[in-house]
């Protein structure tokens, strides 16, 4: 007898469960590899960092960037993540006809308390076979930023942990300039 097979879903597919109520707004899930992941709850430090990224993001980055925050981004046939923060390419429709593909993304930023290992482990991989050119994951329960650079099918090449005390900037926008303990706080 054969071994059972996997089956995966496209994102086309994905969105045909949404379409069809199977899978609704109330559902925190997001496709990744082909698979459905119903995702944590998000507690008070993890929205409080959401939200403080997305206040100095916006300060900083104004009009030159459109900010994601927990929306849906495409990065190929089998996944549709939803980073905590996608930093964005300006777009006249302001995304409205289709998600962020991987060539419209600066940056995409993971903030995580319960889903640290998944992130790290699941989310960031994909990111980098995808050609994201970068990625951050902001890790509440051990209070540092992971940096990750350099994308390739392998993984991201280039990985800094930072912590309280030092500075990170997006590769795109070297002129931002953000204290890692103001982002943990």
């Amino acid at each position: 007898m054969a071994e059972p097979v996997k089956r995966l879903f496209t994102v086309s597919e994905y969105h045909s469960l949404a379409d069809a109520g199977i899978l609704t707004e109330d559902d925190r899930v997001e496709l990744i590899e082909g698979e459905i992941f119903q995702m944590a709850a998000i507690g008070n430090r993890h929205a409080g960092c959401v939200k403080r990224l997305n206040r100095l993001l916006s300060r900083a980055l104004a009009d030159r960037v459109l900010l994601g925050i927990q929306d849906p981004i495409e990065v190929d046939d089998y996944s549709e993540p939803e980073p905590d923060i996608s930093i964005l390419h300006p777009r006249a429709d302001d995304y409205s006809s289709s998600h962020p593909s991987p060539k419209e993304i600066f940056l995409v930023i993971e903030v995580a308390d319960s889903s640290a290992r998944f992130d790290r482990l699941k989310k960031i991989p994909v990111y980098a076979r995808n050609g994201i050119l970068e990625a951050w994951l902001v890790d509440l329960t051990t209070d540092r930023v992971e940096m990750y650079r350099e994308p390739s099918a392998m993984g991201y090449r280039q990985v800094q942990q930072l912590r309280a005390g030092d500075r990170i900037s997006p590769l795109a926008f070297p002129d931002l300039v953000l204290e890692v303990g103001e982002i943990l706080v």
